[in-house]
């Protein structure tokens, strides 16, 4: 019987408290061998606080670290990133996004997909990024 191994739960009406929300969520969920990460963004995990506001490159820099820092916590690593999912409401920061997130996972070579989109939760958000990694065996509890 697999059990998911669920990190760093938090609930959407502390999360977005301008927001009419109540959703019970997590930043990252442990599903056998698979890690799936929660969207992240330039958002401190521990105060909440949006980081790097208007600087697309903050944000993407701050959404790399918590994507490093929750890939640890759950047992995995950069090196271990398959498909990487990028969504930005400009296409103009592809360039400046694609450069930092390729720093963070050089020589890594995962499956990747951008998206421009209009919006994301909240307004100062320029960019999220949305993992999927593995444990490799010899890491696994």
């Amino acid at each position: 019987m697999t059990t998911h191994k669920r990190i760093r739960k938090f609930n959407t009406r502390d999360t977005y408290p301008e927001q009419n929300l109540d959703n019970d969520l997590c930043q990252a969920v442990v599903a056998g061998n698979i890690v799936f990460l929660r969207g992240q963004i330039g958002q401190d995990l521990d105060t909440r606080e949006s980081v790097g506001i208007g600087d697309v490159a903050a944000q993407t820099e701050k959404a790399m670290a918590n994507v490093k820092m929750l890939l640890e916590e759950s047992g995995s690593c950069l090196d271990d990133v398959c498909k990487i999912v990028i969504y930005l409401v400009d296409p103009r920061y592809r360039e400046t996004v694609y450069r930092i997130v390729g720093k963070w996972l050089k020589g890594v070579f995962p499956v990747s997909t951008g998206l421009v989109i209009s919006a994301l939760a909240r307004p100062e958000w320029l960019v999220e990024i949305d993992i999927t990694a593995v444990i490799p065996e010899e890491r696994r509890a």
